[in-house]
């Protein structure tokens, strides 16, 4: 059952929820982040009657986000969490990189109140438009007593910060928690669950406290036919600082790509592999750190580990 007492915050990042166009039927060619919190508010009549506080934290399409967003927005999260009042806050986000959003989250504040992302994979204008039903959802399960943990609400599924994947670039269901399926589902304002909520230990505020300007550079290559050498050599003559390989297969690496990550890791650059493939996770015993990672999933944890090591003037590498 739902508290009828609990506030939500609303922490408005931009995105296709908030996106428009300039015909109803056009759900390609649209703008994003054209809207307001209290626009998206009110586009879902139901929300009237709940306790709500809205925060526009960013106006921006998520393919845009950016270390200091990231910052600012896990700050106000955290800041609107301590409040005894506040029973969960909900973060409306575009779904380009909601999966890293939610996993930098997860790994920065591990919340033992809800933090639910949403998102929309039509824009606000269009006739299949999803956000309101997004949005009631994730405020619905933003109300929930004993829920916790970073979420996603998309769709009528809750997915865990560690699961959540984008696997399809247009249709309304285009997120997925894989094999290990969603936390739960929502249906009609009733939750159906499955799993327990997602929990962890906190890297907290003070790992992301310094000028994101500041932050290690991560990239993320990926494996194929016909890898060179040449990408790796630019990245390390550019000054980057980690490495993660989206691998093919089961970890595999060309063997001239291979060389030059081995370089690379032997000049004081982490290499982390992960897979290329959209399910599973590595079965290696030298799998490493990233193996049940997304690529993405797997550059933030990096960034993190970098930021944490620095915070406690330990050696500045990941493990």
């Amino acid at each position: 059952m739902q508290n009828n007492d609990a506030r939500v915050i609303i922490l408005a990042t931009g995105g296709t929820i908030a996106g428009t166009a300039a015909r109803a039927d056009d759900n390609v060619t649209y703008r994003s982040a054209q809207l307001g919190a209290a626009d998206l508010v009110a586009a879902v009549p139901p929300l009237a009657a709940v306790a709500l506080e809205t925060e526009q934290v960013a106006q921006l399409d998520s393919k845009d986000m950016d270390h200091t967003t990231w910052q600012r927005l896990a700050q106000r999260a955290a800041f609107h969490l301590a409040r005894p009042e506040v029973a969960g806050v909900v973060v409306t986000h575009g779904t380009d990189t909601l999966e890293e959003t939610a996993w930098f989250l997860h790994r920065v504040l591990a919340p033992i109140k809800p933090l639910v992302l949403t998102a929309a994979m039509r824009p606000a204008s269009s006739l299949q438009a999803d956000g309101p039903q997004n949005l009631l959802d994730a405020v619905t399960v933003a109300r929930m007593p004993g829920v916790m943990g970073v979420l996603a609400v998309l769709a009528g599924r809750v997915h865990g910060a560690a699961d959540v994947r984008k696997l399809q670039p247009y249709r309304g269901d285009a997120f997925s928690s894989g094999e290990a399926g969603p936390l739960a589902l929502i249906e009609e304002g009733r939750l159906r669950c499955f799993r327990p909520w997602p929990t962890g230990t906190a890297l907290g505020l003070a790992t992301i406290a310094a000028d994101p300007e500041t932050w290690p550079w991560i990239e993320v290559l990926t494996g194929h036919a016909g890898a060179r050498r040449n990408a790796v050599d630019a990245l390390l003559a550019a000054g980057v600082q980690g490495i993660v390989l989206a691998a093919t297969g089961n970890g595999t690496v060309h063997h001239v790509l291979q060389s030059a990550l081995d370089e690379a890791a032997a000049g004081g650059v982490p290499v982390w592999r992960t897979t290329r493939c959209n399910r599973g996770a590595l079965v290696s015993e030298t799998a490493g750190p990233a193996g049940a990672m997304s690529p993405w999933q797997a550059r933030t944890e990096m960034l993190l580990q970098w930021l944490s090591a620095r915070r406690d003037g330990g050696p500045l590498r990941p493990r």
